[in-house]
């Protein structure tokens, strides 16, 4: 797989577990947590938009914008390193691919399933879908406590979404929509991660999210008929843009640098907890007893996968200075062998 072997890098100790210590992954873990925060205010922000723009522009629209974020700060280091080898192209078009299916899928699948079961189908499902495609890549499970972690955010998730209804039903078609925006998001942190590793976070994005609104303006231009916004919209769209992608998909590349990407994938289940917060104190919802259940899970969950990565890079860590030898970094996995 490209993810597994798109690069190999040889910096200052950067790409072995030696140069990767348990600092290094708590800053990981924070930089996601402040990422998926950021995440949380997008439905909020969406709903204080004026109607009249489609939700397929919306997506195609703050991929631009962030594109353009990011451009303005790799700027200078592709300056300096006109000569450096390239990315390579096909691991960068299919991150972007994958970054533009996540984002009309997800907004399909939205509209389709509804927005709470949707979110929780799309953000449950993505770290699913990264720990088992990581151990495709990697050829050992992660560690049982890092699934236990994975599965109980899941399941708080679904209660959040459940709030308190004893079934929600949804199309088929509207599920298997969220199911692959899930897929996506997960194949993008994977893919991303050695890219990042290769050129740094804002060049690397800079290529993927770049990629990405080439690919998703021609279709918000079909799904999403003409492009017409009131001014007020503007607003929203550079906020999504600039805030909620691009600063927080730049904190999440980072952290991938520290973190594996099924770890990191896993985290980003903190985003319904900002979500949910913002949800009670500006919109003024009164959320059910099964909703606070299902928060306590999720954060439960949430501790349970960082005391697993903080115990993986803890044990490879000890693994290195022993003499045991290292494995490149892209090779971490999600709390480890069990």
């Amino acid at each position: 797989m490209h993810f597994a072997r798109c690069s190999t890098f040889a910096r200052a100790g950067r790409g072995t577990i030696a140069g990767m210590t348990t600092s290094h992954s708590t800053r990981g873990i924070a930089m996601v947590l402040l990422a998926a925060m950021l995440w949380g205010t997008t439905g909020t922000a969406q709903s204080l938009a004026p109607a009249g723009l489609s939700p397929y522009w919306v997506g195609a629209l703050r991929l631009a914008v962030a594109s353009a974020f990011f451009a303005l700060l790799a700027a200078p280091a592709l300056w300096r390193r006109a000569s450096a080898p390239r990315l390579p192209w096909r691991p960068v078009l299919l991150a972007g691919a994958c970054v533009a299916a996540y984002n009309l899928s997800f907004f399909a699948g939205v509209k389709a399933s509804g927005v709470a079961l949707g979110t929780a189908i799309a953000i449950g499902s993505g770290p699913i879908w990264a720990g088992l495609m990581q151990t495709l890549a990697q050829r050992r499970w992660p560690a049982p406590v890092w699934w236990a972690g994975t599965l109980l955010g899941v399941a708080g998730g679904a209660a959040m979404a459940l709030n308190g209804h004893a079934s929600v039903s949804a199309p088929l078609a509207g599920i298997a929509l969220c199911l692959l925006a899930g897929l996506a998001y997960a194949a993008y942190a994977l893919l991303n991660k050695p890219l990042v590793a290769q050129s740094g976070a804002a060049s690397a994005n800079l290529a993927v999210f770049g990629t990405a609104a080439l690919l998703s303006l021609p279709v918000a231009s079909v799904l999403g008929g003409p492009l017409r916004a009131p001014g007020a919209t503007w607003a929203i769209v550079a906020y999504l843009g600039l805030v909620a992608t691009g600063v927080a998909y730049l904190l999440f590349s980072h952290a991938l640098r520290h973190i594996s990407g099924a770890t990191a994938v896993t985290l980003a289940l903190a985003e319904p907890v900002t979500a949910f917060a913002l949800a009670i104190a500006v919109v003024g919802e009164a959320p059910s007893a099964m909703a606070f259940w299902g928060l306590a899970g999720v954060l439960a969950g949430l501790l349970l996968v960082i005391w697993a990565e903080l115990r993986a890079q803890a044990s490879r860590r000890r693994a290195a200075d022993s003499g045991k030898g290292a494995q490149p970094a892209d090779g971490a996995d999600g709390g480890g062998s069990a």
